[in-house]
Protein backbone atom coordinates (compact mmCIF):
# COMPACT_ATOMS: atom_id res chain seq x y z
CA UNK A 1 0.00 0.00 0.00
CA UNK A 2 1.14 3.62 -0.99
CA UNK A 3 0.93 6.08 1.92
CA UNK A 4 0.22 8.49 -1.13
CA UNK A 5 -2.85 6.68 -1.54
CA UNK A 6 -3.80 6.77 2.20
CA UNK A 7 -3.35 10.49 2.15
CA UNK A 8 -5.62 10.77 -1.48
CA UNK A 9 -8.01 8.39 0.50
CA UNK A 10 -8.65 10.83 3.86
CA UNK A 11 -8.76 13.83 1.70
CA UNK A 12 -11.36 12.37 -0.51
CA UNK A 13 -14.74 14.21 0.52
CA UNK A 14 -17.37 12.13 -2.25
CA UNK A 15 -15.84 8.82 -2.20
CA UNK A 16 -13.39 7.28 0.44
CA UNK A 17 -15.63 4.29 1.37
CA UNK A 18 -15.47 3.25 -2.61
CA UNK A 19 -11.90 3.34 -2.86
CA UNK A 20 -11.47 1.82 0.18
CA UNK A 21 -13.47 -0.69 -1.12
CA UNK A 22 -11.44 -0.88 -4.45
CA UNK A 23 -8.41 -1.20 -3.42
CA UNK A 24 -8.27 -4.35 -1.88
CA UNK A 25 -9.17 -5.77 -5.44
CA UNK A 26 -6.95 -3.99 -6.90
CA UNK A 27 -3.71 -4.68 -5.32
CA UNK A 28 -5.08 -7.98 -5.07
CA UNK A 29 -4.16 -8.35 -8.72
CA UNK A 30 -0.68 -7.66 -7.99
CA UNK A 31 -1.07 -4.18 -9.65
CA UNK A 32 1.43 -1.05 -7.97
CA UNK A 33 -0.35 1.71 -6.77
CA UNK A 34 0.76 5.41 -7.49
CA UNK A 35 -0.98 8.80 -7.46
CA UNK A 36 -0.52 10.44 -10.81
CA UNK A 37 -2.40 12.72 -12.24
CA UNK A 38 -3.55 13.87 -8.79
CA UNK A 39 -5.47 10.44 -8.47
CA UNK A 40 -4.95 6.71 -7.63
CA UNK A 41 -3.45 5.09 -10.53
CA UNK A 42 -3.01 1.32 -10.65
CA UNK A 43 0.10 -0.13 -12.83
CA UNK A 44 2.00 -3.38 -14.17
CA UNK A 45 5.41 -3.18 -14.55
CA UNK A 46 5.51 0.36 -14.51
CA UNK A 47 2.70 -0.04 -17.18
CA UNK A 48 -0.77 2.40 -16.01
CA UNK A 49 -3.44 -0.07 -16.22
CA UNK A 50 -6.19 1.70 -14.18
CA UNK A 51 -6.98 5.04 -12.50
CA UNK A 52 -9.54 6.08 -9.93
CA UNK A 53 -12.01 9.27 -11.11
CA UNK A 54 -13.77 10.79 -8.70
CA UNK A 55 -16.61 11.90 -10.21
CA UNK A 56 -19.87 14.41 -8.78
CA UNK A 57 -22.07 11.17 -9.25
CA UNK A 58 -20.54 8.47 -9.09
CA UNK A 59 -16.41 7.24 -9.03
CA UNK A 60 -15.14 5.48 -12.09
CA UNK A 61 -11.88 3.13 -12.34
CA UNK A 62 -10.86 4.28 -16.09
CA UNK A 63 -8.77 1.27 -17.50
CA UNK A 64 -6.54 2.91 -19.79
CA UNK A 65 -6.96 0.25 -23.00
CA UNK A 66 -10.50 -0.54 -21.84
CA UNK A 67 -11.25 -0.95 -25.77
CA UNK A 68 -9.13 -4.11 -25.77
CA UNK A 69 -10.96 -5.72 -23.04
CA UNK A 70 -13.37 -7.98 -24.53
CA UNK A 71 -15.88 -6.92 -21.34
CA UNK A 72 -17.86 -10.42 -21.20
CA UNK A 73 -19.81 -9.01 -18.17
CA UNK A 74 -20.79 -5.73 -20.06
CA UNK A 75 -19.83 -3.11 -17.31
CA UNK A 76 -17.12 -1.18 -19.51
CA UNK A 77 -18.68 1.68 -20.69
CA UNK A 78 -16.65 4.51 -23.27
CA UNK A 79 -16.37 7.98 -21.59
CA UNK A 80 -17.66 9.35 -24.08
CA UNK A 81 -18.77 9.05 -27.87
CA UNK A 82 -15.26 10.35 -29.16
CA UNK A 83 -13.07 7.68 -26.97
CA UNK A 84 -11.31 5.31 -28.45
CA UNK A 85 -9.62 3.06 -25.83
CA UNK A 86 -10.19 3.93 -22.50
CA UNK A 87 -13.41 2.51 -20.60
CA UNK A 88 -14.68 2.99 -17.60
CA UNK A 89 -16.79 0.71 -14.61
CA UNK A 90 -19.23 3.23 -12.43
CA UNK A 91 -19.47 2.69 -9.06
CA UNK A 92 -21.81 4.69 -6.43
CA UNK A 93 -21.67 2.51 -3.25
CA UNK A 94 -19.33 0.21 -1.52
CA UNK A 95 -22.33 -2.02 -2.52
CA UNK A 96 -21.84 -2.04 -6.48
CA UNK A 97 -18.26 -2.46 -5.45
CA UNK A 98 -19.43 -5.85 -4.24
CA UNK A 99 -21.97 -6.71 -6.55
CA UNK A 100 -19.40 -6.19 -9.67
CA UNK A 101 -16.27 -7.33 -7.46
CA UNK A 102 -16.14 -10.38 -9.64
CA UNK A 103 -16.40 -8.53 -13.06
CA UNK A 104 -14.33 -6.09 -12.19
CA UNK A 105 -11.41 -9.31 -11.19
CA UNK A 106 -11.62 -10.39 -14.72
CA UNK A 107 -11.72 -6.85 -16.07
CA UNK A 108 -8.28 -6.35 -14.05
CA UNK A 109 -7.07 -10.27 -15.32
CA UNK A 110 -7.75 -9.25 -19.12
CA UNK A 111 -6.27 -6.00 -18.38
CA UNK A 112 -2.63 -7.32 -17.07
CA UNK A 113 -3.09 -10.09 -20.01
CA UNK A 114 -3.03 -6.90 -21.97
CA UNK A 115 0.04 -5.10 -20.84
CA UNK A 116 2.20 -8.74 -20.63
CA UNK A 117 1.04 -9.69 -24.38
CA UNK A 118 2.02 -5.78 -25.18
CA UNK A 119 -0.49 -5.05 -26.92
CA UNK A 120 -1.21 -1.52 -28.20
CA UNK A 121 -4.52 0.91 -29.33
CA UNK A 122 -4.09 1.43 -33.16
CA UNK A 123 -3.64 4.78 -34.75
CA UNK A 124 -6.46 7.03 -34.86
CA UNK A 125 -7.96 6.90 -38.12
CA UNK A 126 -6.78 10.02 -40.25
CA UNK A 127 -8.67 13.62 -39.17
CA UNK A 128 -11.59 14.06 -41.73
CA UNK A 129 -11.28 18.08 -40.90
CA UNK A 130 -15.21 19.63 -41.54
CA UNK A 131 -15.99 21.81 -44.33
CA UNK A 132 -16.03 24.81 -42.17
CA UNK A 133 -12.28 24.39 -40.46
CA UNK A 134 -10.76 22.80 -43.74
CA UNK A 135 -11.83 26.15 -45.34
CA UNK A 136 -10.42 28.24 -42.84
CA UNK A 137 -6.83 26.50 -42.91
CA UNK A 138 -7.25 26.36 -47.08
CA UNK A 139 -7.41 30.44 -46.90
CA UNK A 140 -4.64 30.88 -44.89
CA UNK A 141 -0.95 29.20 -45.23
CA UNK A 142 0.20 30.44 -41.99
CA UNK A 143 -2.65 29.17 -40.25
CA UNK A 144 -2.57 25.95 -41.84
CA UNK A 145 1.32 25.47 -40.66
CA UNK A 146 0.23 26.28 -37.25
CA UNK A 147 -2.31 23.74 -36.92
CA UNK A 148 0.14 21.29 -38.79
CA UNK A 149 2.06 21.68 -35.54
CA UNK A 150 -0.83 21.29 -32.89
CA UNK A 151 -0.87 17.69 -31.45
CA UNK A 152 -3.18 15.40 -32.91
CA UNK A 153 -5.32 15.26 -30.03
CA UNK A 154 -5.74 19.09 -30.46
CA UNK A 155 -6.55 18.74 -33.77
CA UNK A 156 -9.27 16.44 -33.17
CA UNK A 157 -10.43 18.87 -30.05
CA UNK A 158 -11.13 22.05 -32.73
CA UNK A 159 -12.18 19.50 -35.12
CA UNK A 160 -15.37 18.52 -32.72
CA UNK A 161 -15.45 21.85 -31.36
CA UNK A 162 -16.84 23.40 -35.17
CA UNK A 163 -18.19 19.98 -35.98
CA UNK A 164 -20.38 20.28 -32.92
CA UNK A 165 -22.34 23.47 -34.63
CA UNK A 166 -25.90 22.36 -36.68
CA UNK A 167 -25.87 25.69 -38.97
CA UNK A 168 -23.39 26.35 -41.50
CA UNK A 169 -23.13 29.98 -40.38
CA UNK A 170 -21.96 28.46 -36.79
CA UNK A 171 -19.71 26.40 -37.49
CA UNK A 172 -17.75 28.90 -40.14
CA UNK A 173 -18.03 31.35 -36.88
CA UNK A 174 -16.64 29.03 -34.72
CA UNK A 175 -14.02 28.04 -36.93
CA UNK A 176 -13.16 32.11 -37.20
CA UNK A 177 -13.11 32.18 -33.19
CA UNK A 178 -10.27 29.44 -33.31
CA UNK A 179 -7.82 31.34 -35.32
CA UNK A 180 -6.44 33.23 -32.84
CA UNK A 181 -5.28 30.02 -30.34
CA UNK A 182 -4.25 27.90 -33.11
CA UNK A 183 -2.07 30.58 -34.09
CA UNK A 184 -0.43 30.82 -30.53
CA UNK A 185 0.29 26.84 -30.72
CA UNK A 186 -2.88 26.11 -28.21
CA UNK A 187 -5.39 23.80 -27.73
CA UNK A 188 -8.88 25.06 -27.79
CA UNK A 189 -9.10 24.80 -24.04
CA UNK A 190 -5.88 26.31 -23.38
CA UNK A 191 -5.08 29.60 -21.64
Amino acid sequence: MNPDVDAYIVRSETWPEVISALRPILLGAGLAEEIKWGKPCYCHKGRNVVIVQEMKDFLALMFFKGALLSDSDGVLEAQGPNSRSARRIRFTSVEDVHRLADALASCLDEAIAVEEAGLEIGPAPELALVEELRDRLDQAPELAAAFGALTPGRQREYHLYVSGAKQPSTRAARADKCVVKILAGKGLRDR
